[in-house]
C-alpha cells in the first residue's frame, strides 16, 4: 500500500496529464476515423476528422449529463452521430431540422418547398444549393432504392442527415430520423489522411482542411 501511495505522488503530474486529456477528449474536443466513403467528396476514406464535441451541448466529463446547451443544430452541419438503429458511429450531413418538409424526387431535394437546384462540377459531382446552403455531393450511377422518398416532415427533437455521396451512403433515408441526443458533435476539419490504396502514406493535401 505505501509503495502505492509513493508512486502515485511520484507519478501525480503524469496522472493529472492523462485525466485532463481524456477529460478533453471527452467532453471538448475529439478526433473521428472515417472508414467509409459515404461523405465522398466532403470527407475521403483515411481522414482524421476533428469534432468538436462541445459544439451544441457541453457534457460532464466521461457522462452523459448535459452541464449546458451551446448552440444548434443548423442545416449543412457534418455531425458524429452514436446511432442505436445502426448500432454504430456515423458521420453525415443535416439535411433537414425538426418542423421541416423535405422529399427527395430522383436524388433532387425539396425543402419547405424550395427544390436545390444542381450544377454539375465534374466526374460525378454537382454543387447543390438549396435554402441558403451549398455543397459538393456525389451522384454516381447506381440503382439506388433510396433516391427518391414522398414528403415527410422532421419532428421535434430530430434532425434528418445524409451522406454527401448520396447513392452510397446509408443514412436518415435507412434508419429514419436522427435523435439528436444522439449527435455527439460537429465535424470541423480533416487533420490529417492516409491513403489506404497507398502503404497508408499521408495524402499531403488533406492536412488541416476545414469542413463545410
Amino acid at each position: 500500500m505505501l509503495n502505492l501511495k509513493q508512486s502515485v505522488k511520484n507519478n501525480l503530474p503524469f496522472i493529472l496529464f492523462v485525466v485532463l486529456l481524456f477529460s478533453f477528449r471527452s467532453s471538448v474536443a475529439d478526433w473521428y476515423h472515417v472508414p467509409t466513403g459515404s461523405m465522398e467528396p466532403t470527407i475521403q476514406v483515411g481522414d482524421r476528422v476533428v469534432v468538436d464535441k462541445s459544439a451544441y451541448t457541453l457534457e460532464l466529463p466521461f457522462t452523459d449529463v448535459i452541464i449546458a446547451k451551446t448552440d444548434n443544430i443548423n442545416r449543412g452541419d457534418i455531425v458524429i452521430i452514436d446511432s442505436n438503429a445502426a448500432d454504430i458511429r456515423l458521420i453525415k450531413r443535416v439535411v433537414a431540422i425538426e418542423g421541416d418538409e423535405v422529399k427527395l424526387e430522383n436524388n433532387v431535394l425539396f425543402i419547405n418547398g424550395e427544390k436545390a437546384s444542381l450544377s454539375a462540377e465534374g466526374h460525378y459531382l454537382y454543387s447543390e444549393e438549396v435554402l441558403g446552403q451549398t455543397r459538393t455531393i456525389a451522384l454516381k450511377p447506381i440503382t439506388s432504392p433510396a433516391k427518391s422518398f414522398n414528403l415527410v416532415t422532421v419532428p421535434r427533437g430530430h434532425v434528418l442527415a445524409m451522406g454527401d455521396n448520396r447513392n452510397y451512403s446509408v443514412d436518415s433515408r435507412y434508419y429514419g430520423f436522427i435523435p439528436v441526443e444522439e449527435i455527439q458533435g460537429k465535424a470541423i476539419s480533416v487533420a490529417f489522411s492516409l491513403d489506404t490504396e497507398d502503404m497508408y502514406l499521408p495524402k499531403k493535401d488533406r492536412f488541416f482542411t476545414s469542413l463545410q
